[in-house]
């Protein structure tokens, strides 16, 4: 079933397409504004990998020269590595959904955004991201989506969604902002000094001018998502938990007050390596969970030392600055 539904965002329209292309992925859209187009694809492993430390999402935003009409040519007759802008982009891509994927979920995924055409005046980042939350969202993966993403430019005091390139050059800021329907997810930008005022009414103007993305991709998940799957985070067994504080917990606080930064972590390191051998043979076949109340018990000490104690873990009160050593070569 193929769906192809438009929205505007400011003066331009977005286009999200789905059912033609790459149907064979977990989730696919082709997204246009202008000449422009992105086709997003989502792919997951419905198992995780055993003993899997980190949730191993991938995205990529790759631009090809064919999307602009052109074949490389000279002394370089093949497309390399990705350029630096592409690896923004990934990033652009990955931290507003990362967060949104639920808690423990160690499946690979893999996000891949590809411009297949460039109309040299509309931007295919935002497109990118938009595009990655509509595959995700109509996938079958687990997620608490969607956001949406948009550029705010302000050219002559007037604030401009998804400004094309020469808006863009006219423009004293450039904020990128990616937002959820109730919360702003994330921000990044530059501005030539624009004050707090004009700022925040920058990210108010991104986040309502998404909102019409966010009902588009909620209505053709509705059409044509598929079921999510059914997911249960792993839970830690609360024995585990209090024998781990037990063990560790003096230890840990005799560490905590160790100034030197690579002592202190040194110290850490050893304290693992004994609690895991002491509770072994307690908990066997449990060795992850052992580390994980042991890593947990650590964070929550160190910060408890600086909530209740009003001071940081190299003894520093909140208003003490540590000392800064600066030379002129």
């Amino acid at each position: 079933m193929i769906i192809r539904e438009s929205v505007r965002v400011g003066d331009k329209e977005i286009t999200i397409e789905t059912g033609r292309i790459a149907k064979q992925a977990s989730g696919s859209v082709l997204v246009s504004s202008g000449e422009t187009m992105v086709l997003v694809t989502v792919v997951g492993n419905k198992e995780a990998r055993p003993g899997a430390p980190f949730f191993p999402l991938t995205c990529d935003y790759v631009e090809k020269t064919y999307a602009a009409g052109k074949i490389p040519g000279g002394f370089f007759k093949r497309e390399a590595r990705q350029r630096d802008h592409e690896i923004l982009t990934c990033r652009l891509i990955d931290r507003p959904c990362r967060p949104l994927f639920p808690d423990g979920y160690m499946c690979e995924t893999q996000v891949i955004a590809t411009v297949i055409s460039a109309d040299g005046s509309n931007q295919s980042d935002v497109l990118a991201m938009v595009g990655a939350s509509a595959a995700i969202h109509i996938s079958p993966i687990p997620w608490a989506g969607p956001i949406a993403g948009v550029r705010v430019a302000r050219v002559e005091g007037k604030l401009i969604a998804n400004p094309t390139y020469q808006e863009q050059k006219d423009s004293d800021c450039e904020l990128i902002v990616a937002a959820s329907k109730d919360a702003i997810v994330m921000v990044e930008g530059e501005a030539n000094e624009l004050s707090e005022t004009d700022l925040i009414a920058a990210i108010q103007f991104g986040h309502q001018s998404v909102q019409g993305v966010l009902e588009l991709i909620e209505k053709i998940r509705e059409a044509v998502g598929k079921e999510k799957w059914a997911f249960t985070p792993h839970t830690r067994d609360e024995k585990i938990d209090a024998r781990v504080k037990e063990v560790g917990l003096a230890r840990v606080i005799e560490a905590c007050n160790i100034t030197e930064k690579h002592p202190r972590y040194g110290r850490f390191s050893e304290i693992k390596k004994e609690v895991v051998a002491e509770l072994s043979a307690e908990f066997p076949d449990l060795e992850g969970d052992i580390k994980g109340a042991y890593e947990d018990l650590r964070y929550n000490t160190m910060r408890g030392q600086v909530l209740d104690e009003k001071r940081r873990v190299d003894g520093r009160d909140y208003k003490t600055v540590r000392p800064i050593a600066i030379e002129v070569a």
